[in-house]
């Protein structure tokens, strides 16, 4: 099997992207690797800081090795990571990837938690792929009446930031505030995207980028910033809303048998995911 930097850079020259999306039990993740394998695509399953306190990644690592035994390609990320001492740990598990989350840093108090990071991960000599955000997109992966404070156009980042950064850090992917937001905005449209930022982005650091809080976002919206550069796209609060939604609906029958009325929500999951993948995947 392809590592994942290998398949990320193959998506990026293609102009594609792979599709990357959280998980917080073992329900998620069995719906995420049925998407991979009936779409016959890669795919990235992240377990942010507050996932895996739930959800250890020493349990996911091992769900994820049986999967990839059994010709699943698929990989597991470190998502939206706060310090180096979780860092650390989350490499010693066995990671592929990780999201070394300092957006809300100064920006030369983000260099320096990245740069310490990337340097652990190339000392550990496995291959792991490092990704930094500069340009704030908020924090919460939920449902929203508003947008989080921080979160506007003046915010977005800038081709300059982007390539001094990269420079800076070492790192190799890039997430930028490009009019993305995490979490989903309820009775309200998403904030449009920026493609044409997107692509100045992408020239000026010259790796592969990600877009994170994609749940909400058009279809449209999405497809013009892979055009442009994202390789990558994250979605958590779109599939966390059908999990949730799709579980109620069982829980309104009689059933007491727990893969009875579980299976109804790994499948309504493992379709969203399967279009999301191919959508993302479109040539």
């Amino acid at each position: 099997m392809q590592t994942l930097r290998e398949t990320i850079l193959e998506y990026k020259k293609a102009g594609k992207a792979i599709g990357h999306f959280n998980f917080s039990d073992s329900n998620q993740l069995k719906a995420i690797a049925g998407a991979a394998k009936e779409a016959r695509l890669p795919v990235i399953a992240g377990l942010s800081e507050g996932e895996r306190e739930y959800f250890p990644l020493a349990h996911a690592r091992a769900l994820i090795n049986q999967y990839q035994a059994a010709g699943v390609q698929i990989y597991l990320n470190a998502d939206h990571t706060y310090s180096l001492e979780k860092a650390e740990a989350a490499i010693v598990a066995g990671v592929d990837s990780m999201v070394v989350d300092g957006a809300k840093l100064t920006f030369d108090q983000n260099v320096h938690l990245l740069s310490a990071c990337v340097a652990y991960a190339r000392a550990s000599g496995r291959d792991i792929v490092m990704e930094g955000e500069l340009g704030y997109i908020g924090q919460s992966s939920k449902q929203l009446t508003s947008l989080p404070e921080g979160v506007t156009e003046a915010n977005l980042t800038t081709p300059e930031e982007a390539k001094k950064f990269v420079e800076a850090t070492g790192i190799d992917c890039f997430a930028p505030a490009v009019g993305n937001v995490h979490g989903m905005l309820i009775n309200a449209p998403e904030p449009r995207l920026h493609p044409d930022r997107v692509k100045q982005i992408a020239e000026a650091a010259g790796i592969p980028l990600v877009l994170h809080g994609a749940s909400g976002n058009t279809a449209e919206d999405i497809t013009a910033c892979i055009k442009a550069g994202i390789s990558v796209v994250h979605i958590n609060t779109e599939l966390r809303v059908l999990y949730r939604d799709s579980l109620r609906a069982s829980l309104l029958t009689e059933e007491t048998t727990p893969y009875k009325f579980l299976t109804p929500s790994v499948e309504a999951m493992q379709h969203f995911l399967v279009d999301k993948m191919e959508l993302f995947a479109e040539m």
